[in-house]
């Protein structure tokens, strides 16, 4: 039997979680788990492409694995979710905070292959958060937040168990996710 994992993608808010998971999928065709949330879509986004985008009433009524409410939105991802992308691929990838990626660990076990992407210079992500189109009073509030201070380091429990990718450059990241990817790939 193929043993099914998930790649669970974390780091801070601008580290380049969603680029990642993006080049998963189209160089390995790695599927994402697709997570629900309450904020509005950014432009360019799709239901149930890039998040199920919920009302707090229909937010309500998923099964979760873990949820979390991040600069006043909740983000969950639910277990039907789960299964339905290693419906598709016995690897697949998710994209989390670290709260949610120490749920994963403590929940999954080895089923989750924990990835944390940092960024050496703090200037470095308020730049891509404003490059992708957040506005600068919506950037000021979550650098602001316990979440954006907590995700700016691994957890302790998560602390050799983590495969951590520093994401300045993108040749280098690209061939460490090639080397995790090769691990981890069942052919």
């Amino acid at each position: 039997m193929t043993t099914q994992r998930v790649l669970v993608v974390t780091g801070p808010t601008g580290s380049g979680k969603t680029t990642v998971c993006r080049y998963l999928l189209e160089k390995y065709q790695i599927p994402q788990v697709i997570t629900h949330t309450t904020r509005a879509p950014r432009t360019g986004e799709t239901n149930n492409v890039d998040y199920y985008f919920e009302t707090p009433a229909s937010f309500a009524t998923k099964h979760y694995l873990e949820h979390v409410t991040y600069s006043g939105n909740q983000y969950g991802s639910s277990r039907e979710g789960l299964a339905a992308a290693w419906e598709k691929s016995p690897l697949i990838s998710i994209v989390l905070d670290t709260a949610g990626a120490v749920t994963y660990a403590e929940a999954l076990g080895d089923q989750a292959v924990i990835v944390y992407l940092e960024v050496t210079e703090q200037a470095a992500l308020i730049d891509r958060l404003t490059a992708r189109g957040d506005a600068a009073e919506r950037i000021q509030k979550r650098v602001a937040s316990d979440e954006y201070a907590r995700d700016q380091q691994l957890p302790a429990s998560l602390v050799g168990h983590a495969q951590v990718i520093v994401n300045d450059d993108w040749a280098q990241t690209a061939a460490a996710l090639d080397a995790l990817v090769a691990k981890y790939r069942i052919a």
